[in-house]
């Protein structure tokens, strides 16, 4: 595949702090872990091969017509069984989303593609009411937006999302759905109707709030303030939400903690949950050159918290022999909590915060009892 990016090996990453660039969580087309062969960008005098400069690279959108929508998880750390997502690539471009290397699986960049190079899922909507008419399907509640953000800005043209929650509107399906954006507002028709027969819950990720951490560290998502005054508007309309505080980074957000669980109580939240930092594959050193551009001081400091939580011996934890230092341990016991004394000490600040708010660390249950499968549907209107 001929690439418009050029790619930079994870092994090869600037010392220097690149510029970052506006809008972007990372400017490093960094390789991908099944890249064959390395390559580096040259300026070869002609114009017109690079944006201006200081300017955001462009999003690049692909059509797809996929076969299959619904991915089953049995992980015993993740709680649902289900997950849809209606795009593969976020522009939010949130520079610890542990999502970004499945993009390797595109033959494009965790980096800068994961953000820049987007695949629309056209044809969801009709793939999803296919697959909820399969004999012998079972309804469990559906998780929309667990890889990448469901109302991502590009969904305000292509409505792939809104299409999805209308067959599932129709079928009385239960589903959860988790964001960083304030365009779930747009979907609050389908959202409170299906609430309203507790069907429905949301998620909103609120990682900080101080707008300018958010702007480096999340850049396209909506702002902190905006992201509550979209809880506080599902909350009016009867839709039950949680807040995440996802991912908590040690000397980075931390501090927070027990401000975004009052501003997220305050704002009509029902719940509000924590996860720590995972840095999987090519996740790791992107963000450590992050880390080295933003907070050059305190990095060390930060990615030493991150191992203790993670379980990193200390062997580990050095580059030798031609190898990165290991940042990340994928354990399902304690990769989304951690483990150790500074876990257990986030776990009770999370827990004592949400006590004293009076919010709940888990959600109800939702309800499948009414699923109608789309046959069913078509069979009533004949008559």
């Amino acid at each position: 595949m001929r690439r418009s990016i050029p790619v930079v090996a994870a092994s090869g990453l600037p010392d220097a702090p690149a510029q970052a660039c506006k809008g972007r969580g990372t400017t490093l087309p960094i390789a991908h872990r099944y890249e064959g062969s390395g390559r580096e960008q040259a300026d070869d005098g002609w114009p017109g091969d690079a944006d201006e400069a200081g300017a955001a690279p462009r999003t690049e959108v692909s059509a797809q017509q996929v076969r299959t929508l619904l991915s089953r998880n049995d992980s015993p750390d993740i709680p649902f069984e289900v997950a849809l997502n209606p795009y593969r690539g976020c522009e939010h471009g949130c520079i610890y989303c542990y999502a970004r290397p499945t993009h390797a699986y595109l033959d494009l960049s965790p980096g800068l593609d994961f953000e820049t190079r987007l695949v629309a899922k056209l044809n969801a909507a009709e793939v999803l009411e296919r697959e909820l008419d399969a004999p012998g399907y079972r309804p469990l509640p559906i998780a929309i937006g667990s890889v990448t953000d469901a109302w991502q800005p590009v969904e305000r043209r292509l409505r792939i999302t809104r299409g999805v929650l209308e067959v599932l509107a129709r079928a009385r399906h239960p589903f959860t759905a988790i964001t960083k954006s304030a365009g779930i507002e747009r979907d609050l028709d389908l959202l409170a109707e299906a609430a309203a027969a507790g069907r429905a819950q949301a998620a909103l990720s609120i990682t900080t709030l101080d707008p300018a951490l958010a702007r480096i560290l999340e850049p396209r998502a909506a702002s902190p303030q905006r992201r509550l005054q979209a809880l506080r508007r599902l909350h009016a309309a009867g839709v039950p939400v949680a807040v995440g505080i996802a991912p908590l980074i040690p000397f980075v957000n931390d501090g927070e903690i027990e401000d975004i669980v009052q501003a997220a109580a305050e704002a009509g939240a029902q719940a509000v949950f924590h996860s720590v930092l995972r840095l999987p594959w090519e996740v790791a050193p992107l963000f450590r050159h992050w880390l080295q551009s933003h907070f050059p001081q305190r990095a060390e400091r930060v990615m030493a918290r991150v191992q203790d939580l993670h379980g990193i011996a200390d062997a580990q934890r050095i580059a030798h022999d031609g190898r990165a230092p290991r940042d990340y341990r994928a354990d399902f016991a304690s990769r989304m909590r951690g483990q150790g004394a500074w876990a257990q000490l986030l776990e009770q600040r999370v827990a004592r915060a949400a006590r004293r708010a009076g919010l709940a660390q888990r959600m109800p249950r939702l309800d499948a009892t009414a699923f109608v499968a789309p046959r069913e549907q078509r069979q009533a209107r004949l008559f």
